[in-house]
This record gives structure tokens, C-alpha cells and sequence, in this order.
């Protein structure tokens, strides 16, 4: 599938939601737990991604428009969420992620992109030169790689008590996802 901007628009701005409907108002007990030893929990996962709309994705969008692959994108800081994400409970991280969200996809949809905007070219400090609608899907696929974590976090605490039927499902044997994009 190609990359299309109205459908990623759509689908980055569903993940708030999303989350809120899965996750605000649940115990402790399911989101701040995880899934072993140097795993995340589901408050990690939404401090990551509150993270990222600060400081990942649109300035991203904006040094590729600005100075195209003369200035490559700042490394970003994976794990960032450790430090920024003290006192702050998980509602307000929610709360947090939502806001950013909705101001950066009214600032990427006010830049009016065109299909000649979408193929200029940035560069990554470590994948080299990337293009605008490359950047755009992965923070779309990036979305999902992390409600895919999310449900499996959710899941594993059930891993005991589903007894037998842990052989079909599939959420309790998926192993591992990419945390650097």
C-alpha cells in the first residue's frame, strides 16, 4: 500500500482515542506492569509516544522542508519518557499525548502538502536519506507498532490464568517489536 496523507492523518488521529478507550481508568496493576525483565509497561509506552510528538515527528516534518538533507534529524531519545514522565500519572500523559497530537496534525495539515512536498528528501542520523511520505507512514506504522505492544502488555498478565488456551493466542507468543524509528 502507498503511502496516502489523508488516510495517515485519519489513522494517527484515531490513536488517542484508542488509547483512552483502552487503557485511562484501568488499575495499576495492568499499567505498570510488563512483560519481563527490560520491557515496558503500558505507562512507559505512552510516555514514549507523548515523547515523539515533541520532539520526533514534526520537527521532523519541518527540518526536511526547511533544509532538506543539509541538516540531518536530531537522534531521537527512545527512552526520554524515563525522565519526563516522573509524577505525571497516566491520565495526564493521555491527556498529554492527545493535546500533541491534535496540534501537530492541524500544523501538518495547514502546511497543505502537495505529492511534490511528500517525495523531498531528509536525512536520518543512522538510516541516511529518508523521504517526507516515508517519515509520514512510519509515524502512522509507529502508531500501531505500539498499540500492538500495548495489547500484548494487557494480554501477558493473563498468561497464567488463560490455562490451555495460551496455544491460541496468538498475543502471548508474538515476540518483540522495533522501539527506534
Amino acid at each position: 500500500m502507498q503511502q496516502n496523507l489523508s488516510d495517515t492523518v485519519g489513522l494517527l488521529g484515531r490513536t488517542p482515542k484508542v488509547l483512552n478507550a483502552l487503557v485511562r481508568d484501568l488499575p495499576d496493576a495492568w499499567t505498570l506492569r510488563n512483560e519481563g525483565s527490560q520491557t515496558w509497561n503500558v505507562y512507559d509506552v505512552i510516555g514514549h509516544l507523548a515523547h515523539g510528538e515533541r520532539t520526533d515527528w514534526m520537527p521532523r516534518v519541518r527540518r526536511i522542508l526547511e533544509f532538506g538533507e543539509t541538516r540531518p534529524f536530531e537522534p531521537f531519545n527512545r527512552f526520554a519518557q524515563f525522565h519526563e514522565s516522573q509524577g505525571k500519572t497516566l491520565s495526564h500523559l493521555l491527556d498529554e499525548f492527545a493535546h500533541l497530537r491534535s496540534q501537530n496534525l492541524a500544523e501538518l495539515e495547514g502546511m497543505n502538502l502537495k505529492s511534490a512536498d511528500l517525495e523531498r528528501r531528509g536525512r536520518h542520523p543512522s538510516l541516511g536519506s529518508v523521504t517526507l511520505s516515508e517519515l509520514l507512514a512510519t509515524w502512522a506504522a509507529h502508531d500501531m507498532t505500539h498499540l500492538h505492544q500495548i495489547s500484548r502488555i494487557l494480554a501477558w498478565q493473563y498468561r497464567e490464568a488463560v490455562g490451555p488456551w495460551s496455544k491460541f493466542l496468538g498475543v502471548l507468543h508474538c515476540s518483540g517489536h522495533s522501539l527506534s524509528a
